[in-house]
Order: C-alpha cells, then sequence, then structure tokens
C-alpha cells in the first residue's frame, strides 16, 4: 500500500492516552453536533460545535482523508485523528509512534469505524496534554504517523499554527459565551 499523503496534520496517533476516553467516550464529534463554521483558511476549517461548546480544525486532503484536531469536552486533553474510505485496518486500540521532523513521540491510538463522519471512515484517534507534541505539530512540516506499517500516513504540516491559534480562539470565545 502507498502511503497516503494529508495534507494538513497529524495522524491516527498520538502522545499518552488513557483507555478511559476508548470507543464509547470518543472525543471525535458527532455528525448530529451542532457545527458552525468559525473560521475558513487555506487548507483549514475551524469549527465551532454549540454542542459540546468546544472547536475543531479540520482539513481534507485531495483523496478525501480527514484530519481533526481540537479539544475534549472537559478541555482537559487535545486530540488528533485522520480518518479515510480506504480500506484499512486499525486495530481498536495499539501502541504507536508519530514522527514530527525526526522526533519521534510514542502513545496509544484508538482505532474506531465512524458513521459520525459524513460517509464510512475508518481512522483513529489519540489524546495528548504535551505541549511539546502540539509545539512540534504546530512549528513542523511534515509528519509520519505508524512509521513502522504498511499504510503510513505522511501529513503537511502547512498551515497548521494558523489553524491552531485560530481553534484556541474559537474556544476561548465559546467558553466566554
Amino acid at each position: 500500500m502507498k502511503p497516503s499523503t494529508i495534507f494538513a496534520a497529524v495522524g491516527a496517533s498520538l502522545i499518552a492516552a488513557t483507555s478511559a476516553f476508548a470507543d464509547s467516550n470518543s472525543p471525535i464529534p458527532s455528525s448530529s453536533d451542532a457545527f458552525t463554521i468559525y473560521k475558513e483558511m487555506d487548507l483549514w476549517t475551524v469549527y465551532a460545535d454549540a454542542s459540546t461548546k468546544t472547536c475543531l480544525a479540520e482539513s481534507v486532503d485531495d483523496v478525501g482523508n480527514v484530519f481533526q484536531m481540537g479539544l475534549t469536552k472537559d478541555h482537559q486533553y487535545g486530540y488528533i485523528g485522520v480518518f479515510t474510505q480506504a480500506d484499512v485496518k486499525i486495530p481498536a486500540s495499539q501502541e504507536v509512534a508519530v514522527i514530527v521532523d525526526g522526533n519521534a513521540f510514542v502513545g496509544k491510538s484508538y482505532g474506531i469505524k465512524s458513521k459520525k463522519l459524513r460517509g464510512d471512515y475508518t481512522g483513529g484517534y489519540a489524546l495528548t496534554q504535551s505541549p511539546e507534541f502540539v509545539d512540534a505539530i504546530a512549528n513542523g512540516q511534515v509528519l509520519i504517523a505508524f512509521p513502522e506499517m504498511e499504510g503510513l500516513f505522511v501529513v503537511d504540516l502547512t498551515g497548521t499554527k494558523d489553524a491552531i491559534e485560530a481553534t484556541r480562539a474559537c474556544n476561548k470565545e465559546l467558553a466566554s459565551s
């Protein structure tokens, strides 16, 4: 399988996460949530979710792969997620490595078969409280998720810093409303 290139940010894995968030408590928003567009920019769209009072940044590449990053409902963790309609096998839970510009981050990812997104997407997400990881994504050029596996994702991090800043501003506005 050839690497899937995702224009935007981060792969379906990451830094330390707790199993308490797996599956039933997925941070990935539901398609029934009340989304409005907060801001559109180059490769990113930032959405405000009135249902959870959180915001997320989303990018879709030229073949339909979706990347999302945002905060959990309690604002305690950031999350990233990558979803594809391709036929991929992603375990329910696995230890993973993510490489950003040559720097490795290791953690646990949670795979899901999501009908929450429009279409029939498979992918995964990971939670983080690591400012270093967020900084690496914001300032990095390339991210590789699942480097040891067939079907790795290569992610172009162009525009990520602006998307993170816009998502933070959106979260701040929702918190004060």
